[in-house]
């Protein structure tokens, strides 16, 4: 790789896929280049509305991002009912944690981890990013991870749910009874639903990170209206932060867990993105 640690998206790297475990009872599944390296890292957080999915979630997906130079690392974590907000908010701000304490072991740069997530994914992602340091997300400990933060150098959000209640008051105003009883499980309360929304956040003015952005959004999607994304960038934008919306026409939530053009589409967004902010997450500065 060039010393600037660059990302060539067009690139073609085999792929080897492993699982390992990344706090007791918890796994992780690594999608490894098979190359000299180093090589810019994602982290994968998968989507099924706070209550649903596995780490294989996308698993095809990732294995084409993968497949371009990039270490996908997709967690497993904790799940509603039995494990309500903010608990996989806190699992993934831990997995960011130990995957820099552990970047020589899989090839990569911690400086270079930016975070993927999909659908309730991306809300989980989106937390977390936003808020790196606060005690409920940083609550699971090991002396493995000190000294190192869970700041993402940039993040790609997949038809995520940028705000928890405006989704909730969708769904019930629609009649989506699994969505309004999942929503339920995780959060437990409206006010949780505020409280831990990306969009609350940036409405009520608050500190927050704000990592460069992109959101991946079909017009067709019954589970996230586009009103979401695009009130999200704007107000993503307003607060100093660098969000970039690709809309894709007529395609329905999830629609990257199916082969087909738009899949392919999506994916040369992700690649190319993140190729961009990885040259400028590794470049050094020069006084």
């Amino acid at each position: 790789m060039p010393s600037t640690f660059g990302l060539d998206p067009q690139q073609g790297y085999e792929v080897r896929v492993y699982d390992v475990e990344y706090q007791p009872g918890w796994q992780a599944r690594i999608y490894q280049p098979e190359g000299t390296g180093p090589f810019p890292a994602l982290l994968f957080v998968h989507g099924g509305i706070w209550n649903l999915g596995t780490r294989t979630s996308q698993e095809e997906f990732n294995n084409g991002i993968s497949s371009s130079g990039i270490v996908v690392v997709a967690l497993d974590f904790r799940l509603a009912p039995d494990h309500p907000y903010p608990a996989q908010v806190a699992d993934v701000n831990y997995g960011l944690r130990w995957l820099k304490a552990n970047a020589a072991e899989f090839n990569t740069m911690p400086q270079s981890i930016g975070g993927l997530g999909s659908s309730s994914g991306g809300h989980t992602l989106m937390l977390a990013a936003m808020r790196p340091d606060d005690p409920r997300y940083t609550a699971i400990y090991t002396p493995e991870v000190e000294g190192h933060d869970a700041r993402f150098a940039y993040t790609v959000a997949a038809y995520p749910v940028l705000d928890s209640y405006a989704r909730y008051q969708y769904a019930k105003g629609n009649g989506i009874e699994q969505l309004v009883t999942a929503t339920g499980n995780y959060f437990l309360n409206e006010d949780a639903m505020q409280e831990g929304s990306p969009q609350g956040i940036l409405d009520r003015g608050e500190s927050a990170e704000l990592p460069p952005l992109l959101i991946i959004q079909g017009t067709a999607d019954l589970n996230v209206p586009m009103s979401i994304p695009e009130r999200f960038v704007e107000s993503y934008r307003s607060a100093g932060g660098s969000a970039e919306l690709e809309v894709l026409p007529d395609m329905p939530h999830g629609f990257v867990q199916e082969p087909g053009e738009a899949t392919d589409q999506a994916l040369e967004l992700v690649k190319r993105f993140a190729a961009r902010q990885v040259a400028v997450a590794v470049t050094p500065v020069v006084d």
